[in-house]
């Protein structure tokens, strides 16, 4: 019975999210047409589509001049002209192959097969502006619900979890993820891949996360979340089990997935090789295809945009770090709060969680199979029955003992062990974005982490940190309508 309202409980949280998600991206549409009628955009070239270099079809695609078309096309900006001129005409230039091919696939999937009829009616590029902002919307709604799911597993209470999905319904960055950009396919297939990996479909959650790298070159760190996985079921397999077969049946089978993760990536560079490196003499190849270890990617992202370690490190770039300051933040004091709360953990990587914490989620730390959280729908449901039923049996006793346990402080909540290895992997993120990459950009490099929405849903619950609640709605509200003034009419913003 008691699971029976639980699970009704999560049904309506989800029916209710689905339409925050659907709102908020209505929300990002009418304030982009807002600015966009207001404010001239800074540059109008990107409706310019000239011809493709190497066309590969025998007819010519279909070219239609009327309002709806012209509203399409005038709406790509920024990066979206890459992924557009990708899925029309393929990978032609050096620097487009900055940009991994998954969305580029999903907006050509749309366009031949549900939107294919309106070609002759709006043009090819208008419907494939069309499919573009269709899969971003659509991955980001799939995103909030595979968030709230999530949550549920990693907080055990379901209040908690939906707040977190929400302030993600309303993100910093929305811009992006209602634009032709890879951060609504990046994060379905990051989030959804953890949570199929907690729910002990190990492979189905390698599938996600090899998605995750075909959208965004960042996806090869999920691959963080198998080592960390195999590294506690290894030890767990030798030490307390002493099966040294089993121990290197894990290792094995954690390094086959973690190939399995990079090889999309890695396949992407190899492809990019062919391109442009093989069959050309030492004199017309490109620098990059001379090294010992020829990675397109990175050579791109330093020869064209400048990215390196401490490169973004000027005076003049100033106003970029103060624009990124609020996600920075928002990235360090999770990281610190945790690390206050639960140093040992970051002492023995996750070692010292205590027994009844690695049962809680079998599917990190644990052998067994992933099992069901014992979900808190509120203050007091949690514990009804616990309280109030007298154990029958010794079984009886034994299941109430870890039912209580899974609902102890130190067990549940942003400050269990189950958080640690998002903590580790938004540190790692929040880094490199800090010290390597253009720094604005860290508002949306950022915005995937799971771990920004639990804090953020902790503080908004606590009365203590109220002020902090109301600091982070505005602060996201704030860049709601930043980031559609700016971004819409083609003014940088990250």
């Amino acid at each position: 019975m008691a699971i029976s309202m639980e699970s009704s409980s999560k049904s309506r949280k989800e029916t209710v999210l689905i339409k925050y998600a659907i709102f908020s991206r209505l929300l990002v549409l009418f304030f982009t047409i807002l600015w966009r009628s207001l404010l001239q955009p800074y540059d109008t070239s990107a409706a310019l589509n000239p011809p493709c270099l190497y066309h590969k079809e025998d007819s010519p695609p279909f070219l239609v001049a009327n309002a709806a078309s012209r509203s399409l096309e005038n709406s790509v900006v920024w990066d979206s002209v890459y992924f557009l001129r990708i899925t029309e005409c393929g990978y032609e230039y050096e620097q487009t192959y900055a940009f991994l091919p998954l969305l580029p696939f999903f907006i050509s999937l749309l366009s031949r097969t549900v939107f294919a009829p309106l070609v002759p009616l709006i043009g090819l590029r208008a419907v494939m502006v069309l499919s573009g902002f269709t899969v971003s919307n659509l991955a980001f709604i799939f995103a909030a619900i595979y968030l709230f799911r999530l949550s549920v597993i990693i907080l055990k209470d379901s209040e908690a979890s939906f707040r977190a999905s929400i302030v993600f319904c309303f993100n910093p960055a929305s811009i992006f993820y209602s634009s032709i950009y890879s951060e609504s396919l990046y994060a379905l297939f990051s989030i959804g891949g953890v949570y199929h990996l907690l729910s002990g479909t190990s492979n189905v959650a390698v599938l996600w996360f090899a998605l995750s790298g075909c959208a965004r070159s960042n996806g090869v760190l999920n691959a963080g979340y198998i080592c960390f996985q195999t590294m506690h079921r290894a030890y767990e397999a030798l030490y307390q089990k002493r099966r040294a077969y089993l121990a290197m049946q894990v290792l094995v089978a954690g390094f086959l997935r973690c190939v399995c993760i990079c090889l999309p990536f890695v396949a992407f560079q190899a492809y990019g090789y062919y391109n442009l490196c093989h069959g050309r003499t030492l004199d017309e190849m490109r620098p990059w295809c001379k090294g010992r270890i020829p990675l397109l990617y990175n050579f791109i992202q330093s020869h064209y945009w400048g990215v390196g370690f401490l490169k973004y490190f000027q005076f003049k770039q100033l106003p970029n770090f103060l624009l990124a300051s609020p996600i920075l933040s928002l990235a360090v004091c999770p990281i610190m709060s945790y690390l206050k709360s639960r140093p040992e953990l970051f002492i023995s990587l996750g070692f010292q969680a205590t027994e009844k914490e690695k049962r809680s989620v079998a599917g990190l730390y644990s052998l067994k199979d992933a099992v069901k959280p014992n979900v808190k729908t509120s203050t007091n449901e949690g514990n009804r029955d616990i309280r109030h039923r007298k154990p029958s049996s010794k079984k009886d006793v034994t299941m109430t003992k870890v039912a209580a346990e899974s609902n102890s402080p130190e067990n549940s909540g942003y400050f269990s062990a189950d958080v640690f290895p998002f903590i580790v992997h938004l540190g790692l993120m929040a880094t490199t974005a800090f010290f390597i990459m253009h720094v604005q950009v860290a508002t949306r490099f950022l915005s995937a982490s799971p771990p920004l929405y639990w804090f953020a849903s902790s503080l908004i619950a606590s009365p203590e940190h109220s002020k902090w609640g109301y600091l982070i709605w505005s602060y996201c509200a704030a860049y709601i309508l930043l980031g559609t003034l700016l971004f819409s009419n083609f003014y940088p913003f990250t």
